[in-house]
């Protein structure tokens, strides 16, 4: 039994990377998070301390001058930073979703022309989503027409994270109307922001990861080099798809943050406020809450490291498992939130303690990459397949 457990446990690497940017956040970042959050203005701060450090985007590699890490290292990154601040865990989340079907089906060449701007400080956005076109990405009506030695986009993507902000643009487009299955005429390509014919929207005002800027994006005969295209023509929803499984469970990964930083704040506070001339956390009922919150958090910590460790092996239940982990941690993180905010009574309704602005930040992790309520198909669809 104990040479089990020794075997079940994170690498002497994996906790040397958790101080090392737990550190980093709670040196260069959080003292920035709640200005960040009350201005809604990019995170230039993080930015800036990540790339320096190298935690940018962590799962380039090192080939592309990345770091290399893998899986379970990358969301350990995700997962310290979004403690202390969420919107500005987005810029190494953002770019593992920006450059996915790059690494997963794009030429030699295309990765050597994007991935080490990423590695250096640059930042990647991903652009899948349609006003009608949600959790129903082959209704998408953005087109791709090759003319030439070129591509030309027509259309408009919405809900993009770090729009405006970002270089480089995964974008997904018809480029075969005509196709007998509406998604095998859907391809992927990579935009620059200075591409002719490519422009960005207002920013979106959100409820929460105010910091993290949200808008749509214009092609208007947006014209790019034919070589752009990330693997053949007619492939780019089924890298959609297998993207999504190697990012699904790093917002499992900024849920799981989240939801830490705000046990860690209750902790804190239930040890320091005093009533009935004692600390609040003397009492039972505060206790169980307590012993909930952590509970479930490490249920889901254990979970978001294994489906990163399934989808990286390519096992057969990775969909499963990453659909899971970002269904089950971001469940997780609104309730923990919420139960923060309660713990620390009228306070916590204030924006002088930052559990509010968890709870605010908690909800979008039940909602992008795909809802809890498609997570929940896809990991049934998975089950009636047997």
């Amino acid at each position: 039994m104990d040479a089990g457990y020794e075997l079940y446990q994170l690498s002497e690497e994996h906790e040397a990377l958790r101080e090392a940017v737990r550190a980093l956040a709670e040196k260069e970042i959080a003292p920035h998070a709640a200005d960040v959050d009350e201005q809604a203005r990019f995170p230039i701060e993080a930015r800036q301390a990540l790339a320096r450090a190298g935690f940018n985007a962590p799962h380039i590699a090192e080939e592309f001058d990345g770091q290399g890490a893998d899986a379970v290292a990358a969301n350990i990154v995700v997962e310290e930073v979004a403690r202390v601040c969420a919107s500005s865990s987005l810029i190494p989340a953002a770019n593992k979703l920006g450059t996915m079907n790059l690494i997963l089906g794009g030429s030699e060449a295309l990765k050597k022309e994007v991935l080490p701007s990423i590695a250096g400080g640059e930042l990647a956005s991903y652009a899948l989503s349609e006003r009608e076109a949600g959790s129903d990405p082959a209704s998408m009506r953005t087109r791709a027409a090759l003319d030439g030695d070129h591509w030309v986009l027509n259309g408009t993507k919405c809900w993009i994270t770090n729009a405006g902000e970002s270089l480089w643009y995964t974008v997904m487009a018809v480029s075969d109307p005509n196709a007998a299955k509406p998604a095998d005429g859907i391809s992927a390509f990579m935009v620059r922001a200075d591409d002719p014919g490519f422009t960005v929207g207002p920013k979106e005002r959100k409820l929460g990861i105010k910091g993290s800027p949200t808008r749509e994006i214009y092609f208007e005969n947006c014209t790019i080099p034919a070589d752009r295209i990330i693997g053949d023509p007619g492939q780019g929803l089924r890298l959609a798809f297998a993207t999504l499984d190697h990012t699904r469970h790093t917002i499992g990964a900024q849920a799981l943050g989240i939801a830490q930083g705000a046990l860690d704040a209750s902790v804190a506070y239930v040890k320091d406020r005093k009533q009935f001339g004692r600390p609040v956390g003397e009492f039972q009922g505060i206790q169980f809450m307590l012993a909930d919150m952590a509970m479930r958090i490490e249920a889901a910590r254990h979970l978001v490291y294994a489906a990163a460790a399934a989808v990286e092996r390519g096992t057969r239940n990775s969909s499963f498992m990453s659909s899971a982990a970002k269904t089950f941690a971001s469940d997780t993180a609104m309730s923990v939130t919420t139960d923060a905010v309660q713990l620390f009574g009228g306070a916590g309704y204030t924006v002088d303690f930052p559990v509010e602005r968890m709870m605010r930040d908690a909800k979008i992790t039940q909602i992008y990459e795909g809802t809890n309520q498609i997570q929940r198909l896809v990991m049934a669809r998975h089950l009636l397949r047997g």
